[in-house]
This record gives C-alpha cells, sequence and structure tokens, in this order.
C-alpha cells in the first residue's frame, strides 16, 4: 500500500506491507464553500448574537493571528472593511495588531505572508509583545486567578474584533472566539498562569464547557470586553467550509457543533503503529506546532506503541526557551524533564518539553524532519531520514496484523475512543 502524507509544502511517500491492517483517521470529508467570500460576507452581514457595528469617529483594534495559523483573511476581512468604511471609519483609525501571544514576533517583511496588499497598503499593522510591560494593561483577576495583562493598543480602541479559526485544541477544547486576544494579546504572566491549568483533566481535546483553561480564556475575554469575531472552519485542504461571525460567544456556540462535527474520527481500538502528519505548512512551521499532531494522534495510540511524526519544521523548535531548558546537561530521559518540570513550575516555552515527553515517554517516537539528527535527540525524539526508513524500523518490532493507523492532517482531527458494539 502506498501512502502520502503532507509534509511543510510538498509531501512524503511510502510503502506499507499489504498484511497490515491500516485505517486512516481524518477530518469528515466536506468540499470547500463554493464562494469562500460569499460565504464571509453572508456570516459578516448576519451577525449572531447581540452585537453593534463601529461608529464614524471610532477607532478599530482588529486581533489577526500570526503565521502559525492558516486564517483565510482573503475572505473574511473584506465585508469586515467595507462595512467600517460605508459606517464613516477612517482608515486611519484602523489597527490590526497580530496576536502571537509567545510566538516569536513577526517582523514587517513577514506580514505579507498572512494579510492581503491591499490591506497592507491601507491600514496600520503592528505585532504584539507579550513580554513588553510598558504597553500592557492590566485588567484584574479571573475567578481563577489569572492575573490579566493585555495589549494597551488594542485596549485603547474603542472598537475590538477579532479574526481566526474555531479548530481542535489540545488543552484548550478548541480555538476562536476570544481567544485570538485573550491569549494572543495577553502578557506573558496571564498566558503562564492561564497555560498551567494544561494539567487539570478536563483541560483536553474537545471539551469546552468544563475545560478550566478555556472558561478562563472566556472569562479573560469578557473582561476585554469584545465587540466583534469573525471565525472560519477549515476542510482538511484549509479551505473555508463554514463562517460565523457576530458576539464572540454567539460565535462559538454555533461553531463548536460544526467544528465537532467535521473533526472527530471514531477509533475503536488504539494502534499500534500511528503514522502522522500535523497538516502541512504552516501547522509544522516548527515543532512547538507540530507536536499538536502528536498529541492527537497519542490519544489513539497504545502504550508501548509507535509513532512516526512528518513534520518539517522549517523555522526549528519555534520557541527559544523551550531549547535552551533542553539543552540543559541534567536533561537526559523523559524522567528529568518531568521531574525539572515539577521542581520548577510551569512556564510557557518549556511546558513544549512537558508535552513532548508526555507522550514519547509511553509511545516510541520517530521524526521526520528538516531538523538535524543531534538536535532532535536533545529533544528526546529519535531522527529518520525519511518516511520509508521510519516505517521499515517501526515495523521491524510490530507482529504480523499489527493495527497501523494514519492521521493526515493531525491538527485538526479528534481521535474519540468508541465501542465497536
Amino acid at each position: 500500500m502506498r501512502i502520502e502524507l503532507p509534509c511543510g509544502d510538498s509531501a512524503l511517500q511510502a510503502e506499507l506491507p499489504d498484511d497490515f491492517a491500516v485505517e486512516f483517521l481524518m477530518p469528515r470529508s466536506q468540499p470547500a464553500a463554493d464562494d469562500p467570500a460569499a460565504v464571509a460576507r453572508q456570516a459578516v452581514y448576519n451577525p449572531l448574537g447581540e452585537v453593534k457595528p463601529p461608529r464614524a469617529g471610532q477607532t478599530v483594534a482588529i486581533a489577526i493571528n500570526d503565521k502559525t495559523r492558516p486564517v483565510p483573511h482573503e475572505h473574511l476581512l473584506p465585508p469586515i472593511l467595507n462595512g467600517m468604511r460605508h459606517a464613516g471609519v477612517r482608515d486611519e483609525d484602523v489597527l490590526f495588531i497580530i496576536a502571537t501571544g509567545t510566538h516569536p514576533r513577526m517582523t514587517p517583511d513577514e506580514y505579507s505572508n498572512i494579510l492581503p496588499p491591499e490591506v497592507l497598503d491601507a491600514y496600520r499593522v503592528v505585532c504584539h509583545d507579550a513580554s513588553d510591560e510598558t504597553n500592557l494593561t492590566h485588567l484584574g483577576e479571573t475567578a481563577r486567578g489569572t492575573s490579566v495583562f493585555i495589549n494597551s493598543d488594542y485596549m485603547a480602541a474603542d472598537y475590538r474584533i477579532v479574526i481566526g479559526n474555531i479548530e481542535p485544541h489540545q488543552f484548550q477544547g478548541y480555538s476562536g472566539g476570544v481567544k485570538s486576544a485573550a491569549i494572543g494579546l495577553a502578557g506573558v504572566p496571564t498566558i503562564n498562569h492561564n497555560h498551567a491549568m494544561m494539567r487539570q483533566a478536563e483541560a483536553r481535546l474537545g471539551e469546552y464547557a468544563r475545560n478550566p483553561a478555556r472558561q478562563d480564556v472566556e472569562e479573560i475575554g469578557r473582561m476585554i470586553g469584545i465587540d466583534f469575531a469573525v471565525n472560519a472552519i477549515l476542510n482538511s485542504d484549509k479551505r473555508i467550509v463554514h463562517a460565523f461571525a457576530g458576539d464572540p460567544f454567539a460565535v462559538l456556540e454555533a461553531g463548536i457543533p460544526a467544528a465537532r462535527a467535521l473533526c472527530q474520527a471514531p477509533v475503536f481500538a488504539p494502534f499500534d503503529l500511528m503514522i502522522v502528519s500535523p497538516g502541512g505548512h504552516p501547522k509544522d512551521i516548527n515543532l512547538y506546532q507540530a507536536q499538536k499532531g502528536m498529541a492527537h494522534a497519542a490519544l489513539a495510540t497504545r502504550d508501548g506503541g509507535r509513532m512516526i511524526l512528518c513534520a518539517a519544521c522549517p523555522e526549528g523548535s519555534g520557541n527559544l526557551e523551550y531549547e535552551d531548558w533542553m539543552r540543559d546537561s541534567r536533561i537526559r530521559s523523559h524522567e528529568d524533564v518531568f521531574e525539572r518540570f515539577a521542581r520548577e513550575g510551569f512556564k510557557v516555552g518549556r511546558h513544549k518539553a512537558f508535552q513532548v515527553s508526555r507522550d514519547a515517554s509511553r509511545i516510541q517516537t520517530m521524526l521526520v524532519s528538516e531538523l538535524d539528527d543531534d538536535f532532535v535527540r536533545m529533544l528526546l525524539l529519535e531522527p529518520a531520514p525519511d518516511l520509508q526508513t521510519a516505517i521499515d524500523r517501526a515495523l521491524a518490532g510490530l507482529p504480523s496484523g499489527a493495527r497501523i493507523g494514519l492521521m493526515p492532517a493531525a491538527n485538526a482531527t479528534m481521535p474519540v475512543l468508541r465501542s465497536p458494539y
């Protein structure tokens, strides 16, 4: 059996023997909208919930995702911007803020990777810096004790908008809604405290109502006061299937069932080997992002099983804090990661080491990537030169008839263990 998985901007191919049971786990096949611009217009001009449009004389701030998210701004932004112009809002009163959270900041020459030229020509665009205390406004604390610091430029605007996608998230349950601002435009202390909740049992993939991390995000969003959200749901080809707009909480309420229906994949028994791609660029732009696919696949892989993660990672690990923490000579095993993480406490960046070790400690994990072999070993993963070699190595220790799962769009796939009866 010949298989193909996306990796970066291309694909990897390999052969699997016919004497193994192979099963694909991926989002439900759903064609993209014939006219994605019309879908976006329909959503924006028929908003959900109680919302008011911006008025002439108001300043507007728009939070947008960075290059690690394939948000279709070319379709989502025009109806918003046209509507504001029609309402009398001047272009010079509109500010785009790239919501990086603790991701590396984007440079101005990278802005064209996420925004159409007509937007860059007409509007001011800046990039958030979560560590810049001089540009953070303190809003108080949430009920869960998160001290909320949010980008001051965003808070200074009269009208606040968020743009993004609704998709599965390994510990927030789902992305979308207020999250692009509540986390993407937050300060480091806010993100640290919120993300530390990922260790709680209900902070998991697909859980919303009982998820402490996600409900903390919702409270942060209410403290910010976000006036309007536009969210898309994409298929496995990263093209628009649905769009929702309006009150951000109403948007998420409507969007989650649609995302769940598209992304859930039933699994009737854990797999012996999972062959995984996060979904290609930008989902595998770095290991920080690609790990999400690893986490999703681990939910359907047995203890002692094997995993092959195919992720180009042209931008390396994606986080210097993560790299520096792993370079400590005292970390030689997953157990060392757990011990040091428990001793030093939660901090964004190094939490990626914990997430990788959480799964790689029980599942032998090989990485097919552009990364240097020694660098991969330093991160406590096993490098493989190509997909076929990785498959041959993995199969060598498995009995004939072992169950193999393939996840070509793992970051957007939600495995759900179910009884076959």
